[in-house]
């Protein structure tokens, strides 16, 4: 009985050290660089929706974990109703809302903290609602934390 006990517990265990995994690249200190995901050291990451263009610029652009972070938004056009969250893309890591101060019609920033994840590879994904041409719309940005190679 006591096997079967410690063999659970080390199943359970094991699968909270697999959070946030990618087993491939804990081995190496560097990640191959993932085109898809928004590289800040390169400037604004843009989506564009209907005839409107709408950058987000994280800065530090290395996007640290647990330290502050300045987001800025600026749209092409004038956008309403803006709102950011924040969540793991490929792991739930909870929901992080960021409290948006609008500076124009065009520019909302805000600042951001998001926890650390033990493999070293933790993929975010923004996620930006606003109102424009009277429709809510929905962008997306992912973007590495911790990026090495910012």
């Amino acid at each position: 009985m006591r096997k079967i006990t410690t063999i659970t517990l080390l199943i359970i265990s094991s699968m909270f050290l697999m959070a946030c995994d990618n087993a491939k690249n804990e081995e190496k200190n560097t990640f191959p660089k993932d085109l898809t995901l928004c590289q800040f050291s390169a400037g604004q990451c843009y989506k564009n929706v209907a005839d409107l263009k709408v950058g987000l610029m994280i800065d530090p652009v290395h996007t640290p974990s647990e330290k502050p972070l300045n987001i800025t938004l600026k749209s092409t056009q004038a956008i309403t109703n803006v709102s950011i969250r924040i969540e793991g893309r490929d792991m739930f890591m909870g929901v992080i809302p960021v409290a948006l101060s609008s500076v124009t019609d065009n520019e909302a920033q805000g600042t951001l903290i998001f926890g650390s994840c033990s493999s070293n590879y933790m993929v975010w994904r923004a996620f930006v609602t606003f109102d424009y041409q009277q429709q809510q719309r929905t962008l997306i940005y992912d973007f590495l934390a911790d990026n090495p190679n910012p």
